[in-house]
């Protein structure tokens, strides 16, 4: 007894990349873009992604969102030495600003 997956591959196998697109109803840069990755990797698994990751984890986030609740007149300097002092977050000014910002607060 065969299974979807196995009627499906047998249905796409020794096609073109346009069969293939035009079976599946998804562009062909895509298809062409998976059959690729899998003859290099051998896989079509996301692979890690280059870049810094985020300085502000989520805890990080809610004492930042919580402090600035608390006394809204403090300075961005002001909130970076008491997350300092509070939690150990090593963070540049410049940071509580942008992370302010996608919250929401302004001024």
């Amino acid at each position: 007894m065969q299974t979807a997956s196995t009627n499906t591959c047998e249905k796409l196998c020794n096609k073109s990349i346009r069969e293939i697109s035009l079976l599946l109803n998804i562009p062909r840069t895509t298809v062409s873009g998976i059959i690729t990755k899998w003859k290099q990797l051998g896989t079509t698994a996301t692979q890690p992604q280059s870049g810094r990751s985020c300085k502000m984890t989520d805890r990080g986030r809610y004492l930042l969102k919580r402090t600035v609740r608390r006394s809204h007149q403090l300075s961005a300097e002001s909130i970076a030495k008491n997350l300092q002092t509070s939690c150990g977050l090593q963070i540049n000014t410049t940071t509580v600003r942008r992370e302010l910002h996608g919250m929401g607060f302004h001024g």
